[in-house]
Parts: structure tokens; sequence; C-alpha cells
């Protein structure tokens, strides 16, 4: 793990006051934005105009991800799709339904270096109204999918997960980590992360489980250059090596939602924690995704 940290880097408290922070995003301006769910709104930190409002309200935005063309892909609760946000603002829809059943909610998601946006589905926006607007699941069950913008074509990548959640590929995308945390409403249910041989560049194989977190939940996590995986966790950003052995323990004094590197070398780690937005410096680098 030492190999991993800067001698003397401090955790540093960039800005508090959501009530849940979730999925943060880097942009090569220096800023991230993040989510503040229950809030229904999007927030922006950058170093000279510290936090401010992105959009609000923002459809209970939970993960975001950026695609190859560096524009922003938000997964939202109460709007049931994933969204696209254009060059000049515009918001649009790019998927919103399967067979003519609409999303449960939206959580997690990442895009591939063929374009394609890959999320997760869980119910946590339909279970109440306090992350999205409470509502039966039309689908009837919780499955992480593969959609493709260019023939606008939507499929079920997995449909084995009891709750899925977060999600990244390895670096040279042969692999695909998802979190199952089912166990955030079930004491016997699951809070590990899986992951997937990617077969054909698309299909998934051979599942079988990466790491178990203890204490908390996968929410969401990163990979870095070498393949090790910075996961959230109740206590801190946990760090496993590509064989699953955790390396050691990034501690921070509040439960972890999620985490992304940034930075002009992508060697910080923003974390989105309950509250706060923290920063670290690193002696790696994240996986550049765009």
């Amino acid at each position: 793990m030492q190999e991993l940290l800067i001698p003397g880097a401090k955790l540093e408290k960039l800005w508090t006051g959501a009530i849940w922070g979730e999925g943060p995003v880097w942009w090569n301006d220096c800023s991230v934005t993040w989510s503040d769910i229950p809030n229904n709104r999007m927030l922006r930190w950058s170093p000279g105009e510290g936090t401010t409002t992105y959009r609000s309200p923002s459809n209970h935005s939970n993960g975001h991800t950026r695609d190859r063309e560096g524009r922003l892909v938000s997964c939202e609760h109460s709007g049931r799709r994933i969204s696209r946000t254009e060059a000049d603002g515009t918001v649009v829809t790019l998927v919103d339904s399967i067979d003519g059943k609409r999303l449960n909610s939206p959580n997690d998601v990442v895009v591939k270096s063929d374009g394609t946006i890959w999320f997760s589905d869980p119910p946590y926006g339909i279970m109440s109204d306090y992350e999205g607007v409470a509502a039966d699941s039309e689908i009837g069950a919780n499955h992480v999918y593969r959609f493709d913008p260019a023939t606008n074509t939507i499929t079920i990548a997995s449909d084995d997960f009891e709750k899925p959640n977060g999600l990244a590929f390895s670096p040279d995308e042969s692999l695909l980590y998802i979190s199952d945390t089912s166990r955030s409403h079930d004491p016997d249910g699951n809070h590990h992360i899986r992951v997937f041989d990617v077969r054909d560049g698309w299909k998934l194989e051979n599942g079988r489980v990466f790491a178990v977190i203890e204490p908390g939940l996968a929410d969401g996590f990163r990979l870095d250059v070498h393949g090790n995986v910075f996961t959230s966790s109740g206590d801190s950003i946990q760090v496993f090596a590509p064989d699953g052995t955790r390396l050691g323990k990034i501690l921070v004094p509040e439960v972890i939602s999620n985490c992304t590197f940034g930075g002009p070398a992508r060697n910080e780690l923003f974390i989105t924690a309950s509250t706060s937005l923290y920063r670290i410096n690193l002696a790696t680098s994240g996986s550049v995704r765009p």
C-alpha cells in the first residue's frame, strides 16, 4: 500500500454540506461535479471558485461519467433514465426503458472505449421519495445493462444481481467489476464486488466474487493504471490488488459513497463521503476514461 501513497500526503476536506453525496466525475478544466441525491442537486468544485451549484433540480441524479467526446453521462433516479449533457448544456435522454418497461433507477455508469454505456439499475430511487420518487418496478428485477448509442439498443449484460451498484472496467477492458449492495436493506444481503471476463468486447462470463467489503458497501469504485481497485466502504477507501488481495485503507471520517481520479496527472483521488468532498494525492494515477 505504501507504494501507492505519497509520503506525508494528508486527506483534505474540500467542502461539506450535502445530505448524501455521490457520483464524482472529473473535468479537464480542473473541476469535479458530483450529486447530492436527497437535495436533488448537482454540485461543482474547482480550485478557484470553491463549490457552486451545477444543476438544480437534477432528477435526483446519482452516478456520472463522461463519454468518449467528454460529454457528461448521468444516472437519474426520478428521471429513471440515463441522460447526456450536450456541449450547449442541453440534457437529452439516452435510454429510459427496455421492452416498453421503464427502468428502475439507474445508479452508476461507465463508458467503454467503443462508446457503449454500461450501467446498474437497482431500485434505490423508487423505494421511497427520499432519493427519487416512490414507484413499483415495471421490470420486476435489478439488472446491469449495456446500451449502444450508435444503434440505440439496450441489452441485459447481467441478470443475477440482487442490487447491482458500482461498476468499472479494468484498464484493458478485459474485466468488468460490479458490486452488489443488497445488504443495504437486508442484514444477510450481499456486500461484495464481483468480477467478470469480457469476451468479444461485450459478453460477460465467469462471474466470481472479487472482494467482500467490510465494513460497509462498495457503492462506487475506480481503478488505477495498475488495475488496483479503490472502493468505498464504511470507514475508508479500501484498496485491492488485481488478485483480490486487500492492500490497505485510506481512512475517512465519514461513510464513503464513491470516488474518482482527477488532477492534471490523474493522481488525485476525489472522495464523496456522506456530507463532504475529500481529496488526497497518490503515487499512482487513475485509468483514464475518457
